[in-house]
């Protein structure tokens, strides 16, 4: 594998770095003092990040507030019928996924798409029973050595033993118990920080569960042979895609390894812009892992694709250093996410080519030594494999508000008589009705998750722990 930059936080080999030591860390900068926060002069941009490669700059979209707003109530509508619109509208989320997933509502979409919600709802406990565990100190050590490596610009990470950082423990440490005979691959740090930045502990935990089973399975495993034969997957797509990149890659005999692994095995988290990144995670949540696959050929074809472009980059060297450093017009969101989309890359194209390169694998390697499951390609064959149940689905808040209109629960209110002697149609005259797919938050659940019961808040002052709540809408 290619050695990749300093700081970039994908180091296969490990660190002789720990969280718990004394000293200095990474190259970025002096570290805030305070837990979990930046100094307060520090600028953060409305991704969280206060600097570094991956803070975006003047170039990311803009969406105009009243299409936000638009854009926000189709999600709420499509996450309260869930089922229903995978199983007959599927083609209308993902092209409300390839338009871009509502900031506000990310976390909860990614949780849906993924089938994490399933997994959690099917599992209760079970991330709080992996939690309380030790974990195995092999695994332990050598994740809290990577943790300050994952996004040191972003503020929820940037305090060493900070809440991000132990939080990412936390997720971390749970996978090695959930897949021991898989345990830690250090490139599942960067994929669990990103789902961090939108989702609680708990629900990132599932989601990355779903990630490494359903999407990429064999990604971490020992060996990497699943990226390894993606690698040649990649490169017999150029061939169609860009003859002129495959040729030069090929004369310089220039492996896909050497370029491919950190994309794929970090979802190109640590390659492009933010609002690119977010673009791009949409969409492969959503289909599946063919858009890492057409993100790959894009960048290799705009970056290789001409003779024009390769007359200053002829050797091994300038080629890889070319790739490295992709210029920015060709990750810029709209570009990019415009190209991804034209690209037409299918998952028969990829599942064709994989049973190729296996059959070439088996001939020149053997047998594969970790044996996969099979790779689901996207959103609707995870649900398709395992339909969900409508109890599966159901949103339930963890934080219900008592609203001051509500009967009162420790007593009757001193005209309760007049209220229960009234007729059901003057009731419900007073009944507010709300927009259609919009649940009331001040209304708790008609039968409400015994896990959810300790969660009500009785004052304004009280705070719950990101284990404990989801404070994304």
């Amino acid at each position: 594998m290619a050695k990749t930059e300093q700081g970039n936080g994908l180091d296969l080999r490990g660190s002789s770095e720990k969280l718990t030591d004394n000293g200095t860390i990474g190259s970025y900068g002096s570290e805030p003092e305070v837990k979990g926060s930046v100094p307060g002069d520090t600028e953060v941009d409305k991704y969280g990040f206060t600097g570094g490669a991956q803070q975006t700059g003047e170039r990311a979209e803009e969406i105009p507030i009243d299409v936000l707003r638009q854009r926000e109530a189709k999600w709420l509508e499509m996450l309260n019928n869930w089922d229903k619109w995978m199983a007959k509208k599927h083609k209308k989320v993902k092209e409300r996924c390839q338009k871009g997933i509502p900031p506000s509502l990310r976390g909860r979409a990614w949780l849906f798409l993924t089938g994490g919600k399933v997994r959690r709802e099917q599992n209760q406990g079970k991330f709080q029973e992996l939690d309380s565990q030790p974990g195995d100190p092999k695994w332990v050590d050598i994740i809290e050595r990577d943790l300050h490596r994952q996004f040191p610009f972003h503020e929820m990470f940037a305090a060493r033993g900070g809440h991000g950082q132990q939080d990412l423990l936390r997720v971390l440490k749970a996978y090695t118990l959930h897949r021991p005979e898989e345990g830690y691959c250090q490139a599942q740090a960067p994929i669990a920080a990103v789902l961090l930045m939108h989702m609680p502990a708990e629900d990132a935990f599932w989601v990355l569960v779903q990630i490494c089973e359903k999407y990429l399975p064999g990604y971490y495993s020992t060996g990497l042979e699943a990226i390894q034969l993606d690698g040649e997957i990649l490169y017999a797509l150029l061939r169609r895609v860009s003859s002129v990149a495959h040729r030069h890659l090929k004369k310089h005999k220039l492996e896909p390894i050497l370029y491919m692994t950190e994309w794929f095995m970090c979802a190109f988290s640590r390659t492009l812009p933010w609002a690119s990144v977010l673009r791009v995670w949409d969409m492969f949540l959503c289909e599946g892992v063919k858009i890492l696959f057409r993100v790959g050929l894009v960048l290799l074809k705009c970056t290789l694709g001409s003779q024009e472009k390769l007359k200053a980059n002829q050797g091994l060297y300038e080629t890889m250093e070319l790739l490295r450093k992709i210029q920015p017009q060709y990750m810029q969101e709209g570009f990019l996410v415009h190209e991804i989309i034209e690209l037409v890359v299918s998952e028969k194209d990829i599942e064709k080519e994989h049973h190729a390169q296996l059959r070439r694998w088996k001939e020149t390697h053997g047998d594969l030594h970790c044996k996969s499951p099979p790779r689901m390609h996207g959103a609707k064959a995870i649900i398709a494999a395992d339909p969900p149940s409508r109890q599966d689905l159901r949103q339930r808040p963890t934080i219900i508000v008592e609203s001051p209109l509500a009967p009162k629960t420790d007593g009757q209110r001193p005209d309760d008589t007049k209220e229960n002697g009234k007729t059901k149609e003057e009731k419900e005259k007073k009944t507010i009705p709300l927009p259609q797919g919009v649940v009331n938050p001040y209304l708790p659940p008609s039968n409400p998750s015994p896990h959810l019961k300790h969660l009500t808040v009785q004052g304004s002052k009280e705070s719950l722990s990101s284990a404990e709540q989801d404070t994304y809408l």
